[in-house]
Formats: structure tokens, C-alpha cells, sequence
């Protein structure tokens, strides 16, 4: 196969409550779309594993893969110190098994294509990037990303370029290789003044011997498509191509979107179609075509996350998706969306920014790209 697509229906159990933001539910939404649009076959599907303890532990703590899994059995503490028990990240039963199966998925994801079983490979229940060593932080319990790129670098030796699209920065992400030259990670987002995490400044750019393989694009509230692909293209390319990677891991978040409720950013499907494409290309331009893909932000999860997410699976496995959105889709999850779902596959509204950002982002990737003295 081309390309795998690692799915469980049992990622549904990763839920913090029925009035939390970050729903599992828009994973049906997702996969029912593509299986009804005719762009993901049974054979593609993938069922993952969840990860040992020994695998969470390259990455976090022992003590805190303890407290998830006493809090998740029931056990009553405060463990607001971890991260848990928090509005954010809210204590729900059995919470580290979903945690740990996201993680395997992942997991079985970078396996696939390190071994050359598959070149592409997607888990949209992952990409969870903002868990610490020994805290969960922003919906993340434990961080299947970074759990993945230390398998891909211990097991398989690779040098990994890690792509960041989420609106809110990949900050777990780049803690935990801040120092490691031979992981890029590579973050652009919502600027930090403004939303959570507060973090991915242009000048975060590594320590030790890995100074100048962590880069952040922090883009203004509002940017919209135009000037998000200029910083794209401006950026991504030309720092991938220097550093020459192994492996590529895409977090393709969909929150920057325009109707997305929890950032400020403007971006349609023409950006997302944009990067999946450039990525893609890259991916088989540098390193065979060695790409993992996971999920991440995106939390208008009828209007927005399964086309978007669709999208970047007609572009990783070269099909052609019809404009349409299936009637029988529609149908099927009518009677629980709150608003009519979307009948065009692709965004036909193009909102421009109203406020001039397009400058104050031109100098920060001017900024940023001084910085680097490796390109």
C-alpha cells in the first residue's frame, strides 16, 4: 500500500466529557466521510495497539504514568501539579488505556513506514503535542508525537523533521528535543501573546547542540490564506530541504481554519490543500517519501474537521474526491449536528483579513530566517 490509515473505533473512549471542546466524535465524522466519498478502502485501515509503559517512558515520567493510571482507575487525589483533574484536561475512567492506544497508534504509524511497509501513514486520533515529561497540558495526556519520533530515532536511527500546522504552537513537542540536532522541530502558528500555550517566539531556536533546529513561525490573529501560504512556502521548504531529513512527521491540526471556535486565525481549504500538497511532494523530494501524518487541533468537528481532514487523505493516497459532500453522509449525521452540514467539500467562502497583518508576518520570517545560520 501507499499509504496506511490507522484507525480504532475504540479512540472514541479518549473523551473528556460531553461538554469539552475536543470531541473524538469528529474521527467517525472523518473516516464515514472518506469511506462514503470512496477514498478509503477496508484494506488501507489499520488497527493500532496500545503502547507498553515501557514506550510512554521514553518520554514521560514513571510517576506520572502512575497517577493517569490511578486517576483513570478511580483513585481520588489532586493532581492539578500533573496537569490532571484540571477544566482542560478533566479525569475520565480508564484514561490510560485511550491514552496509551492513541500512542500506539502512532506508534504503528512511524513503524509502518520506517520498515518500508507503507510510505505514508495517518493517525488523526494523534498528534496530541502539548503533553510534558511529567504533565498533560492542553487536551494532551501523554504526548504520542514525541513517544514516536524517539522510537524512529532510537530504533531506527532516523533524522526526523517534525512539521507543526496547529493553530496553538507545538510546544511538548519541542521541549523534548530542544537539545537533539537530529530532530527538527518546525512549528507555525497562532502567536503566542494571544493564545495557548503562550510559547513558539522566534527566539526558541534549540540549545546546546541543537541551537537553530527548533523554528517557530508565530503568525498575527486573522491571517488569512494569502499570507499564510507566503510564510509557508517562505519558511518550510527551504529549511527542510537544508536539513535533509530521514522521516517527515506532519501534525496537520485543522484549528487555524476560519470557523474553528478556539483561535483567531482565518485559513480555508485552500491553505490546508496547499501544505498537504507541498508536504507530500517534499516528503518524496527528500526521504522517499517516508511521511507520518497525524491529527491534532480542530474543534468545529461537523463543519470543518472532516472535510479538512478528508482533503489530506485524497492528496496522501492520489485520489481525486468529488466537490460534493455525499447526500447519505449528510443524512447520517444529521440529526446530531447542530448546524446543516456542508454540501461542497472545499470552503467556498475566502475571508480576507481586515486588519493589516501580512507585513508584521513578512518581518517575522525575515526575522526568523536571519536566525538560522545552518540554511
Amino acid at each position: 500500500m501507499k499509504a496506511a490509515y490507522i484507525h480504532s473505533e475504540r479512540f472514541l473512549s479518549y473523551r473528556f466529557g460531553k461538554e469539552h471542546p475536543f470531541n473524538p466524535l469528529r474521527l467517525e465524522l472523518a473516516r464515514s466521510l472518506m469511506t462514503d466519498m470512496g477514498l478509503l478502502f477496508p484494506q488501507e485501515i489499520i488497527l493500532p495497539r496500545p503502547a507498553s509503559e515501557r514506550l510512554l517512558r521514553t518520554v514521560h515520567s514513571p510517576q506520572y504514568v502512575n497517577i493517569v493510571k490511578r486517576l483513570g482507575q478511580g483513585e481520588k487525589m489532586d493532581a492539578s501539579l500533573f496537569g490532571l483533574g484540571t477544566e482542560d484536561n478533566p479525569v475520565f475512567p480508564d484514561m490510560h488505556r485511550a491514552g496509551s492506544l492513541v500512542v500506539g497508534a502512532t506508534i504503528r504509524a512511524c513503524a509502518a513506514v520506517a520498515r518500508g511497509l507503507v510510505l505514508h501513514a495517518v493517525n488523526l486520533a494523534g498528534g496530541l503535542h502539548h503533553a510534558h515529561r511529567a504533565c498533560a497540558s492542553g487536551f494532551c495526556i501523554y504526548n504520542d508525537i514525541s513517544v514516536g519520533i524517539r522510537l524512529l530515532r532510537r530504533h531506527y536511527r532516523m533524522r526526523v523533521a517534525y512539521v507543526d500546522l496547529d493553530a496553538h504552537h507545538g510546544d511538548g513537542v519541542q521541549w523534548e528535543f530542544y537539545d537533539d540536532p537530529d530532530v527538527l522541530t518546525l512549528s507555525i502558528h497562532e502567536n503566542g501573546r494571544y493564545l495557548f500555550p503562550g510559547s513558539g517566539g522566534i527566539h526558541e531556536l534549540g540549545e546546546g547542540p541543537g541551537l537553530g533546529f527548533s523554528v517557530n513561525v508565530p503568525v498575527e490573529p486573522f491571517t488569512d490564506d494569502e499570507s499564510w501560504i507566503w510564510c509557508f512556502d517562505s519558511v518550510v521548504p527551504r529549511v527542510l530541504s537544508s536539513f535533509r531529513p530521514d522521516i517527515i512527521v506532519l501534525q496537520f491540526g485543522c484549528d487555524a481554519h476560519y470557523l474553528d471556535p478556539l483561535s483567531h486565525l482565518s485559513l480555508t481549504s485552500t491553505a490546508f490543500i496547499h501544505a498537504a500538497r507541498s508536504i507530500h511532494q517534499l516528503s518524496h523530494r527528500l526521504c522517499a517519501g517516508r511521511l507520518v501524518v497525524l491529527g491534532g487541533g480542530g474543534y468545529d468537528v461537523f463543519s470543518v474537521v472532516p472535510r479538512i481532514w478528508t482533503l489530506l487523505w485524497a492528496e496522501l493516497s492520489d485520489r481525486i474526491p468529488t466537490p460534493d459532500t455525499p447526500p447519505d453522509w449528510r443524512a447520517r449525521w444529521r440529526g446530531i449536528s447542530p448546524l446543516p452540514l456542508p454540501v461542497r467539500l472545499r470552503d467556498e467562502n475566502t475571508p480576507k483579513c481586515q486588519v493589516p497583518v501580512f507585513e508584521v508576518n513578512r518581518l517575522t520570517v525575515a526575522r526568523l530566517l536571519d536566525s538560522l545560520h545552518w540554511l
